[in-house]
């Protein structure tokens, strides 16, 4: 039998379909497509999108645990109870639409400063919870922060800075902050309802 396929290259009609006649031996296939969207249209829920993550990606009962049980165990040994690194500080003057990028950034920081030094030798599950948090940003690679960056850029190297301040206690204040990290980069970055202290808008 022989099969011809057809675009329909009008706007004849605005649905998906298959529809077949059949002519003596040939049978004549039209697809029917959807009108082209007006020039310009969804870049706005592109450019969203792009700093979206899946909520599967924080409902795996085993890397949630790895997380929370890594940050445990290094609160153990924080020395100190004053300084915090994540915390709505970051969010101050930041629009709720770039806390995605913010936190975004604030993962690269800690894998990179943190998590792959040699505090992985210290602490178990280290590697694992790192590759779990660098996927992440590898998702995120797309997203960028929309106005202006100065604020985010003052925000970063604050926490940067506190962290330096505090010598080896600011990585070991890091692990044990991987919890709280987990749960502001999953309300910034994906659908799911907002916990905690993570709601308010600055």
């Amino acid at each position: 039998m022989r099969v011809a396929q057809h675009l329909l290259t009008q706007d004849m009609n605005p649905f998906h379909g298959i529809g077949a006649t059949r002519r003596g031996q040939a049978s004549w296939i039209h697809v029917w497509q959807d009108p082209l969207p007006p020039k310009g249209a969804g870049l706005a829920s592109t450019a969203l999108h792009a700093c979206r993550l899946r909520k599967i990606s924080f409902q795996q009962p085993y890397i949630r645990n790895r997380t929370y049980t890594l940050a445990k165990m290094a609160r153990v040994s924080d020395q100190d109870t004053e300084n915090r690194l994540i915390g709505q500080q970051l969010y101050v003057n930041i629009k709720e639409n770039n806390r995605c990028y913010m936190m975004k950034r604030i993962v690269e920081i800690v894998v990179k400063d943190v998590l792959l030094t040699e505090v992985k030798d210290q602490y178990p599950y280290v590697e694992e919870v790192a590759q779990f948090l660098a996927s992440l940003t590898s998702e995120l690679s797309r997203c960028k922060f929309s106005g202006h960056r100065e604020h985010i850029e003052k925000n970063l190297e604050e926490m940067k800075s506190k962290m330096k301040k505090l010598g080896e206690n600011g990585k070991t204040k890091a692990i044990g902050e991987l919890d709280l990290l987990f749960d502001y980069i999953e309300n910034a970055c994906t659908d799911a309802p907002k916990k905690g202290g993570n709601k308010k808008k600055n």
